[in-house]
């Protein structure tokens, strides 16, 4: 598996646990950090500090794009690898977006059901069509 993509799935485990066990980000991940066990790669912390800074921001596009899907009902699994997506379409520069789109999927088909791949391509492809008017 590439760092980058290591880095996502360990980003997406931080969010994922975060959001189950209802711990603070930020702690959370300067402990991982800290104990290094597994390390955490510089990219991991990118993705995770940059989903959180723009969370709101992010959240209002999926609750749009997401048609017929509130975040609550989402997947968590499937919220936060959005989440990591939509960070890399709109803030991450040297990420092409049908990578950020690409990655997502992977995580999802990997880690949730089997409909997950279809809706995260669906939503971020929407995003993605729509990233010139989001982002101005």
């Amino acid at each position: 598996m590439a760092a980058r993509s290591k880095a996502r799935k360990r980003a997406l485990d931080v969010l994922f646990e975060c959001e189950v066990r209802g711990l603070p980000l930020d702690a959370t991940l300067d402990e991982r950090v800290l104990a290094a066990e597994p390390p955490v790669n510089a990219y991991t912390v990118e993705l995770i500090r940059g989903v959180a800074r723009h969370r709101r921001r992010i959240d209002e596009l999926l609750t749009t794009y997401a048609q017929g899907w509130s975040l609550e009902r989402m997947p968590t699994v499937d919220r936060n690898a959005l989440r990591i997506g939509v960070f890399e379409i709109l803030y991450v520069d040297g990420v092409p977006d049908a990578v950020a789109i690409s990655e997502a999927m992977a995580l999802v088909r990997d880690l949730s059901t089997d409909d997950s791949p279809a809706f995260v391509n669906g939503v971020l492809g929407t995003i993605l069509r729509d990233k010139g008017a989001l982002s101005a």
